[in-house]
């Protein structure tokens, strides 16, 4: 049970863990490095347990629970919060970056759970639960991952470190650019209910959805097999060296833009 493969899941599943509490002390600036540190983990579990011939289905289950903290629950609770800071965008008492959020968190919460005054629009009070659909079809996700004998080479539908990745992005950029935040219209329109609401309906539905997408894993080097992950991972390698953290969504819908090409491309060819 306790092999080394399983520990290095389980320490996944710790840094998920710690994610998730980071990020409802009001901490979304560090919350997303324990997720990087989970998905580093999640990586070396399954590698370790190749390596150690330690493969097994007890592995397996516990890859998804951890995967389900770690991927699921972490991101949906850090976008809880950008949800929180979207719909309570002034900082009047002139606070940093992480007393800025821990104020917005704790007046938010005695709004909904003590039902004190507040200057939160009543319509938009409860908006950040709608997060939660990031767990919920993460779940769905996960479960479906492990019956479905059709993505033991590739996906079906986006795989929650990706779509975990993706959400990062705000955290991160907010922390970066929260000096400039409230005189800049653009990051404002980005961080509103109005944008961030229906792209986590989006980015949820991707989970489940019956869309084929492209391993990372290298079966072999040859070029001609890997064209496409090559010509990703080096699109994606310029798109950070460019334009750093705001790389990360763009290049999440480059590998689903490019999954959709490569699955007509290979449809048509199977036609031929």
């Amino acid at each position: 049970m306790f092999s080394i493969p399983n520990v290095i899941t389980a320490l996944n599943l710790i840094s998920g863990t710690i994610a998730v509490i980071a990020a409802l002390l009001g901490r979304i600036d560090i919350a997303p490095y324990f997720i990087f540190t989970g998905a580093i983990f999640d990586f070396f579990d399954g590698f370790t347990a190749r390596l150690l011939k330690k493969s097994g289905e007890l592995g397996k289950q516990l890859d998804s629970l951890a995967d389900m903290v770690t991927f699921g629950f972490a991101p949906g609770i850090i976008m809880f919060i950008i949800l929180i800071f979207s719909i309570s965008d002034s900082n009047e008492l002139g606070l940093n970056f992480q007393e800025h959020t821990r104020y917005l968190v704790q007046n938010w919460a005695s709004v909904v759970f003590y039902n004190l005054p507040n200057t939160i629009p009543t319509h938009l009070t409860y908006l950040p639960f709608f997060a939660l659909l990031i767990p919920f079809f993460s779940m769905f996700r996960l479960a479906k991952f492990n019956i479905d004998i059709r993505q033991s080479d590739s996906f079906i539908g986006l795989n929650t470190p990706a779509n975990t990745i993706f959400f990062t992005t705000f955290p991160l950029a907010l922390t970066l650019n929260f000096e400039n935040y409230f005189e800049s219209k653009w990051l404002h329109f980005i961080y509103s209910p109005e944008f961030v609401t229906p792209l986590i309906g989006v980015m949820s539905l991707l989970l489940i959805a019956e869309i084929p997408m492209f391993s990372l894993k290298f079966k072999n080097f040859n070029w001609k097999n890997n064209k496409l992950r090559y010509s990703f991972l080096l699109t994606s390698l310029i798109l950070i060296l460019i334009l750093l953290v705001w790389s990360i969504p763009l290049i999440v819908f480059l590998y689903v833009i490019l999954s959709i090409i490569e699955n007509n491309f290979n449809s048509k060819q199977n036609e031929i």
